[in-house]
């Protein structure tokens, strides 16, 4: 974490200074290949109340959610969509297997959520998509989660019916 914060503070004085573009890039941070024993890259992606484990490997396109067929578990053709976006921005499409768990939420957030946390593996596996994934917003955890209910009202902001008599 110190080496991070080391690097970034280099980048900030050769920007100050007036160093070129190419000293810039040089100084910036390298992100490198993290992978498991089996030769996988692990990563976890969330959204709203979903969690989910994603494990990415070199394959031909095969994915499991929770020991399923993708085509079974997410039955919604949005929400295959949704899974595959992060293969179709970076042009991956059927280069990897996939093999995730996911819990909690209900099938937009798992969806969102298994979305996330490929689009983790994958920049754990292939560094050089980080700056693809992170334009298109594949990398952003989406904190927007269910507003909890007050007292005193009906739901979160709903107050209860008003009567005059």
């Amino acid at each position: 974490m110190s080496e991070e914060k080391k690097t970034l503070e280099d980048l900030a004085e050769l920007s100050d200074a007036g160093a070129t573009p190419e000293a810039v890039v040089a100084a910036a941070p390298v992100y490198e290949q993290k992978l498991d024993a089996q030769g996988r890259a692990y990563a976890t992606g969330k959204r709203k109340d979903a969690v989910a484990r994603v494990w990415l490997k070199p394959g031909s396109g095969k994915i499991l959610v929770n020991g399923r067929e993708l085509e079974t578990y997410f039955a919604r053709p949005v929400l295959r969509m949704i899974v595959h976006q992060p293969f179709v921005v970076s042009n991956r499409v059927d280069h990897y297997d996939i093999s995730c768990t996911v819990k909690g939420g209900g099938l937009s957030g798992q969806a969102g959520a298994v979305r996330h946390g490929i689009s983790r593996a994958l920049t754990f596996f292939e560094p050089e998509l980080r700056a693809v994934l992170k334009k298109g917003g594949y990398l952003t955890r989406d904190s927007r989660t269910v507003e909890r209910k007050k007292y005193g009202r009906r739901k979160a902001r709903r107050s209860f019916q008003f009567s005059k008599r």
